[in-house]
């Protein structure tokens, strides 16, 4: 074991310490060093912002009787932290529940491959945005006997920037 080594680690470790309580990060560049691509001032991730999607106005009538327009980029984290796990986007690839690529306007229990339960194939839903809207609200109580488990989006923002979202997965 090398002593002489160890006793210089808290040294380092308090240098560092301190080069980051002043606000200098310790690759900064010295002050006299030439600026080059690789040492010049960079915007650090979290500070750049991602571009924002136009909201979209939907076919649908809130309660106070206006149409309500989702977020397509608030949509798709949505989808990506609630439906993904069993929905892909990509068409003809069916998971636990069936592709939601070009779900809006389509039949219920239509996506070829996918063993549809008997409440679904027989329901005689269109998916449109208003139909979207009330089934992701409560699945179950809107089809009884569906197999898909999941409980609904209780606000209405969240389930009109889901089907936003979903509104744009088509050709």
């Amino acid at each position: 074991m090398d002593l002489q080594r160890l006793g210089q680690a808290p040294l380092l470790a308090a240098a560092l310490a301190v080069m980051a309580a002043c606000g200098v990060p310790p690759s900064a560049p010295r002050e006299n060093a030439p600026a080059t691509a690789s040492s010049a001032p960079q915007t650090p991730p979290a500070m750049v912002e991602a571009p924002t999607a136009q909201p979209l106005l939907l076919e649908i009538v809130g309660a106070d009787g206006a149409r309500l327009s989702g977020d397509p980029a608030v949509g798709a984290r949505l989808y990506r932290a609630l439906c993904q796990s069993c929905h892909a986007i990509a068409p003809g690839l069916n998971g636990t529940g069936p592709s939601l690529h070009g779900v809006v306007g389509r039949a219920a229990g239509a996506v070829p491959g996918f063993a549809y339960s008997e409440a679904n194939q027989n329901s005689g839903l269109i998916w449109t945005q208003e139909t979207l809207f009330a089934y992701l609200e409560r699945p179950q109580a809107m089809m009884p006997g569906t197999t898909m488990v999941f409980s609904g989006i209780n606000q209405p923002q969240r389930r009109a920037d889901l089907i936003a979202y979903l509104s744009q997965q088509s050709d």
